[in-house]
């Protein structure tokens, strides 16, 4: 009965250290992940970004092309403007590029 509860006890927390690993490595593990899909999702700069080391973080909710909510995460090396619109290549949480465009160029599903 010992030897169930210690083995429990182990597998437990695996299972939790597993979990932190992969919370604090998300953006990689998304990043070669090949269940994921890399899909355009289109975000506003309505956040301030977070700056660290000559770049700029930003943490935003953006919508792809059919207008279903998606939560990502890019950098910059220039603070952007509030109000701009940007296309974002992402796969998972992690963003493979991204580029400025109008409000003219969103999707007919995308608006704020």
């Amino acid at each position: 009965m010992k030897k169930v509860i210690i083995l429990v006890a182990v597998f437990g927390l695996v299972i939790v250290a597993a979990a932190g690993f992969y919370a604090a490595f998300k953006e990689d593990f998304d990043r070669f992940n090949p269940l994921y899909e890399e899909e355009y999702v289109y975000v506003m700069i309505n956040e301030p970004a977070k700056e660290d080391e000559n770049r700029y973080h930003y943490q935003l909710t953006g919508y792809n092309e059919v207008g279903k909510q998606r939560k990502v995460r890019f950098s910059a090396s220039v603070d952007l403007e509030q109000g701009t619109y940007l296309k974002l290549l992402a796969k998972g949480s992690y963003t493979k590029s991204w580029e400025s465009i109008t409000e003219e160029q969103l999707p007919s599903g995308v608006s704020w």
